[in-house]
């Protein structure tokens, strides 16, 4: 059996995430899904908008998920250890280099084959940010 692994914020899920864990699902057997904890999303993000409990919760409950869980605030790797993964995916936009990685989890004595999905599901809000554009020009328009 070939355990993946998967990594996000996953603030507001959407379009973009459910192709890319369904991708993700592709590579292996059982997908562990690491969602970032509320420090994480506000280093990355600025703010975190749905508590990570919630996004927890919507994450584990997608089809490709075999099993969710929240990162590690501490030590962003501490989760790779715990699972050991085969297959560590990484997506389109996360800015995590593939070699850096490598040569981060090689020194822990672990060696997962890291893969880049470079699809992102057609349209305008595929991806978190566009969609919090939308609702704050919504906002704005309505407040003039």
């Amino acid at each position: 059996m070939v355990t993946g692994m998967a990594f996000g914020t996953f603030a507001l899920v959407h379009t973009g995430h459910v192709k890319f864990l369904g991708k993700a699902k592709s590579f292996c057997d059982k997908l562990v899904v690491v969602v970032a904890r509320d420090s994480t999303v506000e280093k990355i993000k600025g703010k975190s908008i749905i508590p990570e409990q919630q996004r927890l919760e919507v994450v584990a409950a997608l089809k490709p998920v075999d099993k969710a869980v929240l990162g590690s605030e501490e030590d962003r790797l501490a989760v790779v250890e715990e699972y050991k993964p085969d297959i560590i995916i990484l997506g389109p936009d996360q800015d995590e280099k593939e070699s850096h990685l490598e040569y981060e989890l090689d020194k822990r004595g672990l060696n997962p084959k890291v893969i880049r999905v470079n699809e992102l599901s057609e349209g305008k809000l595929h991806k978190t940010s566009r969609i919090v554009e939308r609702i704050e020009s919504a906002t704005l328009a309505k407040q003039e």
